[in-house]
């Protein structure tokens, strides 16, 4: 039977995320803490790894019990550590100083700084998914972790085939109920990818034809019984969802089965 089997969330929008066993779901609908806070510039705009690729220097771990966050550049040694209410300040001023402008952090503790403002929910794949995808880079080979963090899904499924979730959203305009233990998902679209899977999480580097491989193998891998009207083109991986409000306060745990 199909299971949750990784839940990650990412504090701060475009920077590294944490491993958790459970998660609570917010009153908005989300993961409690994904992306509840982001960086802008002062024209409101993002600061994320679209716009900046060198945000994937900054490494980010994460103590979420004291709120704490620790930020190091990759191949330096030195670590800085802010309290994400306590030293927002001094976190902006770190932030502002690596990209050499005015960094402004906005904080939602409702439902965060989802990708697709109109599926606020978590992100879902299978691991046999990101397996697959993996097997498609072979020169250079890509390991499965590198897969994950540059796909940077929320919740893995384990015990599935390859591309499961294809089978959970419908025609443009509908959605496809489904549970991981009690919560209440609503399966909406196939999530479209950014330059962002094209590059190393940790260096930046663009891997060669990146994209050009992956939509040659999603299309030619693309199941026949699932709703195609749904890829005007085929750089799209992993489902994106709505969480109903009802939902709040319910508790996602590793092991969650799934049922559709």
């Amino acid at each position: 039977m199909a299971k949750l089997s990784k839940i990650l969330i990412f504090p701060i929008k475009s920077l590294d995320p944490i491993a958790l066993d459970e998660v609570e779901i917010s009153e908005g609908g989300a993961l409690k803490g994904d992306r509840e806070f982001a960086m802008f510039d002062n024209g409101g705009k993002y600061i994320n790894a679209k716009r900046y690729p060198q945000i994937h220097l900054i490494r980010a771990k994460y103590e979420l019990s004291d709120r704490l966050v620790h930020l190091q550049l990759q191949e330096h040694n030195d670590t800085a550590t802010f309290h994400l209410d306590r030293d927002r300040n001094s976190l902006t001023s770190w932030l502002s100083a690596f990209f050499e402008q005015p960094v402004k952090i906005r904080q939602n503790t409702i439902n965060g700084f989802p990708d697709d403002p109109e599926a606020w929910g978590a992100t879902v794949i299978s691991e046999s998914t990101l397996a697959t995808v993996q097997s498609w880079y072979v020169s250079p080979p890509i390991s499965f972790e590198q897969i994950r963090d540059r796909f940077r899904t929320n919740l893995e499924i384990a015990d599935t085939e390859p591309f499961w979730e294809d089978h959970l959203f419908a025609k443009s305009g509908e959605t496809v109920p489904f549970k991981i233990g009690d919560v209440q998902f609503l399966g909406t679209n196939p999530c479209q990818r950014c330059p962002v899977p094209t590059r190393d999480p940790f260096t930046g580097q663009v891997y060669p034809e990146f994209q050009k491989i992956f939509t040659r193998q999603r299309e030619a891998t693309l199941s026949t019984n699932i709703e195609r009207s749904r890829f005007n083109h085929f750089y799209r991986l992993a489902l994106n969802t709505r969480i109903p409000l009802t939902e709040a306060g319910k508790i996602l745990k590793i092991g969650d089965s799934i049922s559709t």
